[in-house]
């Protein structure tokens, strides 16, 4: 007898289980696109011990004939694919016609399926594979499957799997991700006895979102207009600045309304996020992606959960960029016209509402809560500048245009807490702003919006200083001495280890401490080189390090002046979070507010 066979028909499926039926949640995933793809309104999960003991999906979509359904059951059996050609424009979720033979070669398997118009059904039977029953059922239209003692004939796979908790985590999870690409289809899982979720069909993904994730999450996103960059068109919802999570669990894309995985959009996501993204933090994300199926291969993996882009480069420049803007807010770009299902509420920067109060000195929040006023300041007596306003510069160029005056950020100044935050008072509640913050993104993003040929203009020192380095720090920091050279940082080397300063940014100030301010923009630089240590730190790298440094500054004197710095920081690109992504304000609406003294409204 020769050494090469042609496997059977029963360990053909097996080892093709092997590839598509992972855990039970597999099972739910593979069933549950076979009910959508079957045009299904509403679809129900059950699952038993974690899915090892039973797992049943009913769905009220076509159903089959009696031919069609034992058809199903064989190997390759697809009704999605018809020629070569049909493979480079798929659609549907499913297509391969591997997951029921699969399935049911390592479960016992029941199928029992309707078509609308017939006046009976079809109940089948399978066991390992292999049909055992083959009768009439009068079931409603649509299809019922149920997967019992799942890897019972394979008991190599079976003591691979979890625990009924972990098994059931990732059903739940899968029929999540299912529901949230399909809002316009009712879900409902039960696990044992205990129904988890109804969701009714909804006409809008932000109430599927709300439904799934909580309305307090769903009020805070912002929503992604459908707008078309290169080969992608692209609508959604982003968690704003300073909302993200440790982990990819609330990160959802979907292509072509198939749930899909991919290194190509963690980037595009972190890209476009840019520095309002902590490190080892992920973004709220829920994007709907629709590409021309011919330029995406989806065939690249057994359990479709990857694909292949004709031009990744692309689709990948692409969704960054929409996202860059849709943080960026209505600034950057004008929005369209909303859909016509209303969005749940969420809270935005407030309108303009007019002056805010006059100047004065800016009370303490001890003289707030002992009835005590802050003393003014004489009428006759000139006012005084502001510390925390940037210096002129020494040596200044030409000119500028005036600026343009500031919009009302609608906020109204209450007073100082400590020494760090200003408390503010917005249409939608009680605001906290650091102060600190806010001077590093305003001070950011105006350098940022300086011409990167045009040297920064700078504030020469009355005698030079030279700072010496440890070796390490002078190799670090000498291949950027150009770059903050052009910042307005005079650094130029000065000998072995050591670098002559001789001016500064014309808002940086040292205090008197050069050494130790250049200690700390080192510390800053090196902090940010750690997330990209193949390359050299570009210019928003340095600008954000720099800008950390000229924050550093005393809170604002007046009500006066703390108007205008929350003016200057709500003009921002990203008004919301610091270079590093970490808030510059906290919000705490009338609702949180009252719920948290166990009130039912504000």
């Amino acid at each position: 007898m020769g050494k090469i066979q042609v496997l059977s028909d029963l360990l053909a499926s097996q080892v093709a289980a092997g590839e598509v039926v992972e855990r039970p949640a597999s099972v739910v995933k593979e069933l549950v696109e076979n009910s959508l793809d079957a045009g299904a309104t509403q679809i129900a999960v059950l699952a038993r011990r974690g899915g090892t003991a039973l797992l049943r999906i009913v769905d009220n979509g076509v159903g089959m004939s009696r031919e069609d359904a034992l058809m199903c059951l064989q190997r390759h059996a697809t009704s999605k694919l018809r020629s070569s050609a049909d493979l480079a424009a798929i659609l549907t979720k499913g297509f391969r016609g591997e997951a029921l033979p699969s399935i049911a070669s390592v479960s016992k398997f029941t199928l029992s399926t309707r078509e609308t118009s017939a006046l009976t059904g079809t109940r089948l039977v399978v066991e390992a594979g292999t049909i055992q029953e083959a009768s009439d059922a009068g079931d409603a239209p649509g299809t019922s499957i149920e997967v019992r003692q799942l890897f019972y004939n394979v008991p190599a796979r079976r003591k691979f799997l979890r625990s009924e908790d972990t098994e059931f985590s990732h059903i739940e999870q899968q029929v999540r991700i299912q529901a949230l690409a399909h809002p316009e289809t009712g879900f409902s899982l039960t696990r044992d006895e205990r129904l988890l979720f109804h969701l009714p069909p909804h006409e809008s993904l932000l109430g599927r979102i709300a439904g799934l994730a909580g309305r307090d999450l769903a009020e805070r996103l912002l929503e992604v207009p459908r707008t078309t960059r290169g080969p992608i068109t692209v609508s959604g919802f982003l968690g704003p600045a300073g909302l993200w999570r440790s982990n990819r669990a609330l990160q959802f894309t979907f292509l072509n309304r198939r749930p899909v995985e991919g290194a190509l959009f963690t980037q595009a996501l972190r890209v476009g996020y840019g520095e309002a993204l902590p490190r080892g933090q992920s973004p709220v994300a829920f994007l709907v992606i629709e590409l021309d199926p011919s330029e995406v291969d989806v065939n690249v993996h057994p359990a479709k959960r990857e694909v292949r882009f004709r031009n990744g480069l692309a689709v990948q420049a692409a969704l960054s960029e929409i996202i860059a803007l849709t943080l960026r807010g209505p600034r950057s770009e004008p929005s369209p016209a909303p859909a016509p299902a209303p969005p749940v509420p969420r809270w935005t920067p407030p309108p303009v509402q007019g002056a805010l109060l006059p100047a004065a000195p800016l009370p303490a929040l001890r003289h707030v809560w002992q009835g005590v006023p802050a003393r003014p300041a004489p009428p006759s007596a000139p006012p005084a500048p502001d510390p925390a306003l940037p210096a002129a510069p020494l040596n200044p160029p030409e000119a500028p245009p005036p600026p343009a005056p500031l919009p009302d950020p609608g906020f109204q100044v209450l007073g100082l807490l400590g020494s760090s935050y200003l408390i503010l008072q917005s249409p939608e509640g009680l605001v906290l702003l650091d102060h600190r913050a806010a001077w590093e993104r305003i001070l950011y993003e105006e350098a940022r919006q300086r011409s990167a040929a045009q040297p920064h203009p700078s504030q020469a020192l009355l005698a030079p200083l030279t700072v010496t380095l440890s070796p390490r720090e002078f190799d670090f920091l000498k291949p950027h001495l150009p770059t903050l050279r052009r910042w307005g940082l005079g650094l130029e080397e000065f000998g072995p280890n050591t670098v002559l300063i001789d001016s500064l940014p014309a808002f940086l100030k040292a205090d008197g401490d050069l050494p130790a301010l250049l200690s700390a923009l080192l510390d800053d630089l090196r902090h940010a080189n750690e997330r990209s240590p193949l390359r050299r730190l570009d210019d928003s790298a340095i600008a954000a390090a720099v800008a950390r440094q000229a924050a550093r500054r005393q809170p604002p004197a007046t009500l006066e002046n703390a108007a205008t710095l929350t003016a200057r920081l709500m003009a921002c690109d990203l008004p919301y979070c610091r270079p590093d992504g970490s808030p510059t304000l906290i919000q705490f609406s009338y609702q949180e507010l009252a719920r948290k003294f166990g009130r039912s409204s504000a």
